[in-house]
């Protein structure tokens, strides 16, 4: 998905470079942070991987930096969904910026860039029960939690997730903004 810099804030959000491999580093080598994300923690091999898939035009994963010093904070994930003008997004950020309200910020700047730019008819988002703070950036972005999918995802070792799945309609988003 080609997404340009968007500016919030607070914010911006870009696509990723190689230099950034370090910083992201910082937060996906931590097992908690990275606990209900498919991959898990990564080595620096594998962040260097993850960069090196989000080069580009086909990028799916983004930088999201504080505009006052432009240090690496998170990152976004925003893509089309196999639904016809559906987007799908995620966040992950360093824990020393959790409960700053930026997933949020951040998630709503490509939430307004999917339906103001792209025509979105919707945006959906998911995550495990287990995960309140991700899900509370749902439900403060007007989504709506449609569906608690149980044992539906694999982890291995006979370990099955749950998975809350949230939308919300381009015409509910309207509304709301």
């Amino acid at each position: 998905m080609h997404l340009p810099p968007l500016t919030t804030t607070r914010l911006h959000i870009r696509p990723f470079t190689i230099d950034d491999v370090a910083a992201v580093h910082t937060y996906t080598c931590n097992p908690q942070v990275m606990a209900n994300i498919d991959d898990g923690a990564l080595t620096l091999d594998q962040t260097n991987d993850f960069i090196q898939q989000h080069l580009g035009n086909e990028a799916k994963a983004f930088a999201v930096t504080l505009n006052t010093t432009n240090q690496l904070i998170g990152h976004l994930i925003a893509h089309p969904w196999f639904a016809h003008r559906t987007y799908e997004l995620g966040w992950v950020f360093h824990p020393t910026h959790h409960g700053n309200g930026y997933a949020t910020e951040a998630a709503h700047a490509v939430m307004t860039y999917c339906f103001e730019t792209l025509d979105a008819h919707r945006v959906i988002a998911t995550c495990q029960p287990e995960n309140p703070a991700s899900y509370r950036v749902m439900e403060k972005l007007g989504m709506r939690r449609e569906a608690h999918f149980r044992q539906c995802i694999y982890r291995g070792n006979n370990i099955w997730w749950d998975e809350y799945f949230y939308a919300i309609l381009a015409t509910e988003w309207r509304a709301q903004s």
